[in-house]
């Protein structure tokens, strides 16, 4: 079951002053952030700098309004991200995966990059690369039991290269997410709508010809 604020740092309490920790986040991005085509490379830029100053590893992935992120450190370090993580107003819903002390560091080669999971902004090279994640496509990892959170992680630890998205992607994710905001609500309505416009133009068309 995922963890809350307070019962992830109950949790943390539990666990040695000088051991290696690993946790696991998923979050939704606000309506706000999602139409700002900039706050993934904000969040990329602040996470990189911060990480890189405290020994934290690890990869941050977003797909479908939706951020994963597995952050790895000593774990004094990773207390202080985690509430940073919990404070940072750009997205909701957070909940902790995983949380727990480890052996060794999962991504020691990884400097918290971002993975894009969505297909339609993914390059040929990339879709061939990454077809064992059609599994958790599209991305909807709230509520992820631990194994399925690990079984991810192992997946795209094994990618030779990080998806590489098509340029100007981004741009367009976030136009995709207004629309997909303003509609959703309104599917049904949308749906009926289109179906009596097409009853509309049949029977204008048997009526004339």
């Amino acid at each position: 079951m995922p963890l809350t604020h307070t019962t992830a740092f109950s949790q943390l309490d539990n666990i040695a002053d000088d051991a290696l920790v690993q946790l696991v986040y998923v979050s939704s991005l606000t309506l706000r952030s999602r139409l700002s085509a900039s706050i993934f490379d904000e969040v990329e830029g602040h996470a990189k700098d911060f990480n890189e100053q405290h020994g934290i590893t690890g990869t941050l992935c977003y797909g479908n309004g939706h951020f994963l992120q597995c952050i790895e450190g000593e774990k004094a370090e990773v207390a202080a991200l985690t509430q940073r993580i919990f404070a940072d107003h750009r997205h909701k819903h957070v909940e902790v995966l995983l949380l727990g002390q480890v052996s060794g560091r999962r991504f020691a080669d990884w400097r918290m990059r971002l993975l894009f999971l969505e297909r339609w902004l993914w390059s040929p090279a990339t879709k061939q690369q990454a077809a064992q994640l059609s599994p958790y496509l599209p991305f909807a990892p709230h509520g992820w039991s631990p194994e399925r959170t690990e079984q991810f992680l192992q997946i795209i630890k094994t990618f030779d290269t990080p998806p590489h998205i098509k340029a100007a992607g981004i741009t367009y994710n976030a136009l995709g997410n207004m629309v997909r905001h303003i509609a959703a609500p309104h599917q049904a309505f949308l749906v009926v709508q289109g179906f009596l416009s097409v009853l509309l133009i049949v029977g204008l068309m048997l009526l004339y010809l």
